[in-house]
């Protein structure tokens, strides 16, 4: 697969974004999550370029090469969310497919109740729509335990210091034990470990829940961008309890659920994910 590197100038700072497939291509846009960058998005890059979508995957604010602002407010949803809008005219004067996973789920729903103008569809994989999430947060008691970690990364400095000791061992630990057997190879494990040591990173990268604070949950209109959600049963940091409510939340949406998938479904079932997405495009 030949990819192409190229850095926009978005919101105040500066994304690296990497391309692949014809440039006058309809753009399918892949948004990753914590702890990942465009590189999480590589064997959805290959199929879909050569379908002939002009596939892109940023690394989003404070991942890899792309800016890291200073301050736990810089990372807030809405910041997160006008990164995006801001790069999608720049990419295309069409509207795009949004594809986002985890954290870039969540910045995909916001687009989807902010900026649907700038979307043809929404595809979601395992990030629960903002409403749900805060409801299960707050009145959930097995999801609080889930999502445990959330709160650690509240501390100052503390996550940071742990998660980079012994070459990220508690990091790639935390990557490696909630995913299927052999799904990240040593070196994919290389390979993210060198963006995590970029000056700043892991701070930047933990701020995205630290600045959840800061994060308006307001009650919203229904999300009326066609949407459809693929969910790996096995996520052993989100519920699958949440996955029908966040459906609801859509007026035209449809949920996949993936059996024996975990949180990292578009990498151990790339071929499944990618061929359900493209039905769904098709229809």
């Amino acid at each position: 697969m030949e990819t192409r590197t190229n850095f926009y100038n978005t919101n105040g700072i500066q994304l690296q974004v990497v391309q692949a497939g014809p440039e006058d291509g309809k753009v399918i846009l892949f948004l990753h999550g914590f702890p990942e960058f465009w590189y999480g998005w590589e064997k959805q890059l290959r199929i879909f370029s050569e379908e002939g979508w002009l596939a892109v995957a940023p690394d989003q604010r404070g991942y890899n090469l792309s800016t890291k602002p200073e301050g736990v407010e810089a990372y807030t949803i809405d910041e997160l969310t006008r990164d995006i809008a801001e790069l999608i005219p720049q990419l295309t004067d069409r509207k795009v497919v949004l594809v986002g996973h985890d954290w870039g789920g969540a910045v995909a729903w916001n687009l989807a109740l902010h900026h649907q103008d700038l979307l043809e569809k929404l595809v979601i994989l395992n990030m629960p729509h903002p409403q749900v999430i805060h409801h299960h947060l707050t009145h959930n008691p097995k999801q609080m335990l889930r999502s445990w970690y959330a709160g650690f990364f509240q501390l100052p400095w503390v996550p940071e210091t742990l998660n980079s000791s012994f070459d990220f061992k508690l990091l790639e630990s935390t990557l490696t034990r909630s995913a299927q057997p052999n799904t990240f190879t040593e070196q994919d494990l290389e390979i993210y470990k060198e963006v995590w040591r970029q000056p700043g990173a892991l701070e930047a990268m933990i701020n995205w829940y630290r600045a959840y604070k800061y994060n308006p949950i307001e009650p919203g209109h229904k999300i009326e961008v066609p949407t459809l959600m693929l969910w790996g049963k096995q996520d052993q940091f989100l519920g699958t309890e949440l996955a029908q409510p966040s459906i609801d939340q859509c007026l035209n949406g449809q949920l996949i659920f993936l059996e024996e998938a975990t949180h990292w479904l578009h990498h151990e079932q790339p071929d499944e994910v990618n061929k359900l997405i493209l039905d769904f495009l098709r229809v």
